[in-house]
């Protein structure tokens, strides 16, 4: 492994524990390097090294996704969230990645996990395709209202999966539960779809 990898496996897992805001020199310290300045010579800045965080498991999640996009059987709600959180989920149980869920819940309003990093890199194609039929799926909703839901959505799945982490941490739950991503899909379904209630503004 380069002294680059173990940086960004040191920061995954010291900012999912700690916060976005961890000194960087105790990043370079876990990952082995005797040199304070060795993220600045690797990365240039803390948020290049976030998004070489970001960039690595998306790599991973990337080909997963677009696979499940090819086998599904419809276009519905569950069928697009089954093929974006499933593939978090086996981070933890194919690839042992343990802290990722929880890293993730740390950066959310990074410009990495933005929409526009989402929709626009050339990299993001499944989840540019999930959002967009997600969109289309919800034609019952009000524009404003939908635009605002799959906005809160990558929040509401951050939170999911660090909680889901922090059990299997803590030995409550087993990472290969078969029904620990249905349950997480079922919620953000439910999340999505729950029917607009009107409300009188009070005075």
């Amino acid at each position: 492994m380069t002294a680059r990898e173990r940086l960004i496996l040191a920061a995954e897992r010291l900012i999912a524990e700690r916060g976005a805001a961890v000194p960087l020199r105790d990043i370079a310290a876990a990952a082995g390097q005797r040199n304070n300045s060795a993220i600045q010579y690797h990365f240039g800045s803390r948020d290049a090294l976030i998004a070489a965080v970001v960039e690595l498991r998306m790599a991973t999640l990337e080909v997963r996704r677009l696979e499940l996009l090819a086998q599904r059987h419809g276009d519905g709600v569950h069928d697009l969230l089954a093929a974006l959180v499933i593939p978090m989920f086996e981070l933890g149980t194919r690839h042992g990645i343990g802290h990722y869920g929880r890293f993730l819940e740390q950066i959310r309003t990074h410009p990495s996990v933005t929409d526009a990093a989402n929709l626009d890199a050339e990299a993001r194609t499944s989840v540019r395709v999930i959002m967009r039929g997600l969109d289309r799926a919800l034609p019952e909703l009000p524009s404003r209202l939908r635009l605002r839901r799959l906005r809160t959505l990558p929040t509401v799945l951050f939170a999911l999966l660090a909680d889901h982490e922090r059990a299997v941490e803590a030995g409550t739950t087993e990472a290969a539960d078969p029904a620990a991503s249905g349950e997480v899909v079922d919620m953000l379904a439910g999340v999505l779809t729950a029917p607009a209630v009107e409300r009188v503004a009070s005075r």
